[in-house]
């Protein structure tokens, strides 16, 4: 095992047995594997502080910065959304899902998940933004759900899910087209949806 392998490993027995002092150490260590394995042995062991979270989400790695972002849904006060201008298109993956397990209501999220929805290059941030406004519900991320659902076909398939939460004429106009899309996983998500409103 070379060095830095051990010290992986170090920062994750030291998350598992409660030692946080130890997994502190390696927070500041050269090698970006450690410094995330050291931040998620925090997370375990409770002892990940806000400032922790913070010194994380400016890590030059984006592996850290990831790592981060998992950490800071259990720490509401430290704000994600800049996270989704990130140049690492992973780290904005990552992000637009870590907003959509926090507790909606604040109207900038939506709008920020929204454009990341509507207008991120990379597919998968955009699925990830679009699924995240469906987890949240919220009818300020329902046109861009909608407009999602005009995306690419894997873009479409989860603005289709992401529907679920929402009612009104745009919605059910929005399935219809689904139910004659190209893609069949496409239509197979709107049958299903539909289904379930109806109960059948």
């Amino acid at each position: 095992m070379d060095d830095r392998a051990a010290r992986v490993r170090a920062a994750v027995v030291a998350g598992h047995q409660g030692r946080s002092a130890d997994a502190r150490r390696l927070l500041d260590d050269p090698d970006d594997r450690v410094r995330a394995a050291a931040v998620g042995a925090l997370a375990r062991t409770g002892h990940l502080t806000d400032a922790d979270v913070a010194g994380a989400l400016d890590d030059p790695s984006p592996r850290v910065r990831r790592r981060a972002v998992e950490a800071a849904i259990d720490h509401p006060t430290i704000g994600l959304t800049p996270l989704l201008e990130d140049p690492d298109p992973s780290v904005v993956e990552v992000a637009a899902w870590a907003l959509g397990e926090r507790p909606a209501g604040d109207p900038a999220v939506i709008d920020a998940l929204a454009s990341t929805a509507s207008s991120h290059a990379e597919l998968l941030c955009r699925e990830a933004a679009v699924a995240s406004l469906g987890a949240l519900g919220d009818e300020r991320g329902l046109a861009a759900i909608l407009e999602a659902c005009t995306d690419r076909a894997t873009v479409r398939r989860r603005a289709v899910l992401a529907l679920a939460p929402f009612d009104g004429a745009a919605v059910d106009a929005a399935l219809e087209v689904a139910l004659g899309d190209r893609d069949w996983q496409v239509r197979q998500a709107a049958e299903d949806l539909l289904a379930a409103r109806t109960g059948n």
